[in-house]
C-alpha cells in the first residue's frame, strides 16, 4: 500500500499515483508500458493476474524495472505531514526523509519495555510511564536485594531470600574453585609433562656432548702421539744430516790431500802399475 495522499501537502501529479491503490507511490516499480506501482501492490496483483491493471499487457515480475530518476526525484520532493500528526505532531518534511523522522518521532506509539505491561504510550511519556509501571522490577525496600516483578512479590520473605542468594553464591562460588582448581591441574600437568621432555633432551645433549668429547679427547691423544713420532723423526733426521755433513767434510778433506800427493810424486817418477792398482779403489771411494 501507498501513502495516504490526504497527508500530501499541495498538489500531487497523477503519474506518482500507485494505479492499484490510488495512493502515492511506496517503493515504486515500472512496468515496460511505463504505469508504475507499489512494489506490494504489483506483487499481489501478479499473483492472481498476468497483465497490467491499467492497459492490460502482459507483464511478469521479472520486467518491472526501479521508476526513473526524474520520477523518482519529483517523488522524494514531494512534503507531506508525519503519520502521528493526529497524537500532536506538526511535522511537514520531504518524502525522502519521513521514515528517518517518524522512527525517532516523539508522538509515536511504543509498547511498554516491562514483561507483561501491553500498555502503548507515546515515545516522550515512555520514561515517566516506566518509573510508575506496576510491572516495572524494582528491589525489595527492606534492602535483602531480592527484584519485585509484580504485585504479589511484595509479600516475599526477606529471610528466605537472603538463604536463596547465599546458597546460590556459595554454589557459585564452589563451582568458581572447583574450575580454578581443575585449571591449575591442568597447567600443572602440562608443566611437568613439558619439564619431563625438556629433561629427555637435555640428557640426550649431554650424552651426545659427551661422546663428541670423547672422540675429540681420542682424536687429541692421537695428534699428540703423531707429533712425537713426527719430532722423533725430525731429530733422527737431523742427527742423520750431521754425521753426512761431517762424513761429507771428511771425504772432501781426503779428497784435497790425495790430490795434493798426488801433485807432488808426479814430479818425481810416474805411477808403477800396482801403485794405480791400489790407488783405483781409494778414488772410486772419493767419488
Amino acid at each position: 500500500m501507498g501513502y495516504d495522499i490526504e497527508r500530501f501537502v499541495g498538489y500531487v501529479n497523477e503519474g506518482l499515483l500507485c494505479s492499484i491503490c490510488r495512493d502515492v507511490l511506496e517503493d515504486p516499480l515500472q512496468a515496460p508500458c511505463e504505469h508504475a506501482f507499489c512494489t506490494a501492490c504489483i506483487h499481489g496483483w501478479l499473483v492472481h493476474h498476468s497483465n497490467c491493471p491499467e492497459d492490460r499487457q502482459v507483464i511478469d515480475v521479472s520486467l518491472l524495472r526501479p521508476l526513473y530518476r526524474y520520477m523518482k526525484n519529483d517523488l522524494n520532493r514531494l512534503q507531506l505531514h508525519c503519520r502521528n500528526r493526529d497524537y500532536g505532531c506538526e511535522m511537514v518534511c520531504s518524502l525522502e526523509s519521513i521514515d528517518r523522522h517518524e522512527r525517532e518521532c516523539e508522538y509515536s506509539q511504543i509498547p511498554c519495555s516491562n514483561a507483561g505491561c501491553t500498555v502503548q504510550i507515546e515515545r516522550r511519556n515512555m520514561d515517566g510511564h516506566l518509573a510508575v509501571c506496576e510491572y516495572r522490577s524494582r528491589e525489595c525496600p527492606n534492602g535483602c536485594g531480592y527484584t519485585i516483578l509484580s504485585a504479589e512479590d511484595t509479600q516475599h520473605n526477606c529471610v528466605a531470600e537472603l538463604r536463596t542468594e547465599l546458597e546460590l553464591l556459595r554454589s557459585e562460588m564452589i563451582c568458581r574453585v572447583e574450575e580454578a582448581k581443575h585449571e591449575m591441574e591442568s597447567r600443572l600437568d602440562s608443566q611437568r609433562r613439558h619439564m619431563v621432555q625438556k629433561e629427555s633432551i637435555l640428557q640426550n645433549e649431554i650424552e651426545e656432548l659427551k661422546s663428541q668429547m670423547s672422540r675429540m679427547m681420542s682424536d687429541v691423544r692421537s695428534l699428540m702421539a703423531a707429533e712425537r713420532q713426527h719430532r722423533q723423526e725430525l731429530e733422527q733426521a737431523e742427527l742423520e744430516k750431521r754425521e753426512l755433513m761431517e762424513l761429507l767434510k771428511g771425504l772432501q778433506k781426503d779428497c784435497r790431500l790425495t790430490t795434493t800427493e798426488g801433485s807432488r810424486k808426479s814430479n818425481f817418477r810416474p805411477l808403477t802399475r800396482l801403485e794405480s792398482v791400489k790407488r783405483k779403489p781409494r778414488e772410486v771411494t772419493v767419488i
